[in-house]
């Protein structure tokens, strides 16, 4: 639903990575689709100023009505997720420029309208509810050069206020002249599976120094032949570019069956069909969503070969945009061979259960489509499996049906395969992720209470407070990345949700990534780790599709009886015991790869480092224009 506002129209949707909030009441005189969460009133006087009338934007710049060209969209399957991803697609098609000569007005009002969040809330605010039809604005980009430092605001010649570029090649999802064309040798792969210990990579980042790849996985990669000969697969995932995904197969498997197995529902998936129309052999899938406000997140490959079967469990979504220039996160399964016919179903188990597992994680689809291939998977030996899966499937479940998935299965596994530590309560808890649900008034909603004891859990130890580090881009971490302002399209936390939770934002600590040289690599990977005091060590590691949000993770329900899950996810837990090790060594130097190497590679400097008081978490649907980004633009969603 649209309303009017000082930033021209603008509209609440659901966020992009399915923080699956649910929305609060809507107003009497509109109903407004918001950001799923039940979200109570808190402290909002620190942060009105983004929907007071003629407040200009978010930083206090003011955004002049003729800078903006606002132009009808139109359903495109290039243009898929959520609408902070669709601000990024047409910010990239219609960069803002950045203003060195402010109007008189426009300096005056940056000097008494000091933008910024205030980290903690202060006891004397007063609730305060949102102004309707006050807010937002539209987004800006242009031709990306990933080694370019931010301009600086001093130096830069004024430019036009909007530079429409005329289109080099073909519109892609993520802009029209966005991308930037790989170096020749970045599809050179450089992975022995037989000597790496973990399965875990991240994935190839345009722009950076090629020994940062060197070792990092391509889709391409992965689709080679290199890795089997190809006869079927299935591509689990969240937003799709049917035609691109298509050409990341090699030729010689570009026709072999493909099942798509999706969430999308009425419109959306009659658009995701009509970009199959020129692939016959991509057929489809849709998960039953029967829950109010759940997606499907999940983002898994099962890939059949004439030599065995493999599994993929990953975090990018299937459109160029996630493989070229965010961090995200892999596990790649070793090739399982067929078994001897006859055999039991039971054959072919690993120590952690990882067959018996997926297939009941399929089957929780309850669709036809997968038969066959829950039939493939009886008959492949998966014992060479040394992760956990800790998977979400949407339902009410009550008994021993509430440890199945989300946070309360990772509770289990951590109470049974894991032991307790000398001084525990030392050793913090780091949550990394690129979208956050709403968590309630105050910790003890559901952060604290349910989420931070399940993480804390260490055998049939529970350590009552550790500290609890929370990883998620500061607004300069956005802007000063390669992609610039519109990576904050795939960092969907909204305004709605983070003006009720400022107390959530004292947690908060930069993306910074120099041991993977993915510090301007924005994350769109989810990790979980408890890390020992001096963070050189790891009790556990979980890398996965789930976000900070209830909707993923699950919340109990009537009186702890119950626990409620609204979406699909899906996720790897590596946990020493299944490595014969008492504890993972954290690799300090991740690239480039070294195959022999014990220790973990986690994508990100630990310490992490906490926000400053000048810092800001990223806010995808509120305008920032105080700054330029590393392509000369400012972020103004409309």
């Amino acid at each position: 639903m649209s309303q009017q506002s000082a930033h021209g129209r603008w509209t609440l949707s659901d966020s992009d990575d399915d923080d699956g909030n649910v929305p609060p009441p809507p107003p009497r005189t509109n109903t407004i689709k918001t950001e799923r969460a039940e979200v109570p009133d808190q402290d909002t006087r620190k942060i009105d100023s983004f929907f007071q009338p003629g407040r200009g934007t978010s930083d206090g710049k003011s955004v002049p009505p003729s800078s903006v060209v606002k132009k009808e969209e139109k359903p495109s399957v290039l243009a898929m997720g959520s609408e902070a991803r669709h601000a990024a697609h047409a910010n990239q098609q219609q960069p803002v420029k950045y203003e060195t000569n402010p109007s008189p007005a426009v300096k005056r009002k940056r000097e008494t309208d000091e933008a910024g969040w205030a980290l903690s809330s202060s006891d004397d605010d007063d609730d305060r509810p949102i102004p309707s039809g006050q807010q937002q604005a539209q987004p800006k980009k242009q031709e990306c050069s990933p080694k370019r430092q931010p301009p600086s605001p001093k130096r830069q010649q004024p430019s036009p206020k909007r530079v429409k570029k005329e289109d080099t090649r073909p519109p892609s999802p993520h802009g029209r002249t966005y991308y930037i064309d790989e170096p020749p040798d970045f599809f050179e792969t450089s992975i022995d599976e037989e000597t790496e210990t973990y399965r875990f990579y991240l994935n190839k980042v345009v722009g950076l120094d090629k020994k940062y790849n060197t070792g990092a996985v391509h889709i391409r990669d992965i689709l080679s032949p290199m890795f089997g000969t190809l006869k079927e697969s299935v591509q689990f995932n969240y937003c799709f570019d049917i035609p691109w995904m298509v050409k990341q197969y090699p030729p010689e498997f570009r026709d072999k069956p493909v099942l798509i197995v999706h969430g999308e529902k009425r419109e959306s998936k009659a658009r995701l069909i009509q970009q199959a129309q020129p692939y016959p052999h991509v057929r489809f899938c849709q998960a039953k969503l029967d829950i109010a406000f759940g997606t499907h997140h999940t983002k898994m490959m099962l890939l059949w070969y004439e030599e065995g079967f493999r599994v993929i469990i990953l975090t990018s979504n299937l459109i160029r945009a996630d493989w070229y220039q965010k961090t995200q996160g892999m596990w790649m399964s070793p090739l399982y061979p067929l078994l001897p016919e006859g055999s039991p179903e039971t054959e072919g188990e690993s120590p952690t259960y990882f067959k018996r597992d997926l297939l009941e994680y399929l089957q929780a689809y309850r669709a036809p489509e997968l038969s066959d291939w829950i039939q493939r998977i009886r008959e492949h030996d998966l014992s060479e499996s040394s992760v956990y899966l800790i998977g979400s499937t949407p339902g009410r479940y009550v008994g021993a049906d509430m440890e199945k998935w989300g946070h309360l299965r990772l509770r289990k596994l951590l109470s049974e395969h894991t032991r307790a530590v000398p001084n525990g309560e030392d050793w913090p808890v780091i949550g990394q992720f690129s979208s956050i649900g709403s968590m309630g008034l105050d910790k003890t909603k559901w952060l604290a209470a349910e989420f931070q004891r399940t993480l804390t859990t260490l055998g049939k130890n529970h350590n009552r407070d550790p500290p609890m580090l929370l990883v998620y881009p500061s607004v300069d971490n956005v802007r000063t990345s390669l992609e610039g302002y519109p990576a904050g399209g795939s960092l969907p936390y909204s305004i709605q949700t983070a003006q009720r939770q400022i107390w959530l934002h004292s947690y908060f600590h930069h993306w910074r990534a120099e041991t993977t040289g993915r510090s301007h690599a924005m994350p769109h990977i989810k990790t979980y780790m408890r890390a020992s005091p001096d963070f050189t060590e790891l009790a556990w590691f979980l890398v996965t599709s789930a976000n900070l949000s209830k909707a993923a993770w699950g919340g109990l329900e009537k009186n702890n009886t119950q626990v409620m899950v609204r979406s699909y996810e899906l996720g790897v837990l590596f946990l020493p015991s299944a490595f014969n090790m008492s504890t993972f060594r954290v690799q300090k130097n991740v690239f480039p790869v070294d195959g022999g190497s014990s220790g973990f590679p986690v994508p990100f400097d630990l310490p992490p480092q906490r926000y400053s008081g000048k810092d800001q978490p990223w806010i995808w649907n509120i305008p920032y224009a105080s700054a330029p980004d590393t392509h000369g633009n400012i972020w103004v969603p409309s």
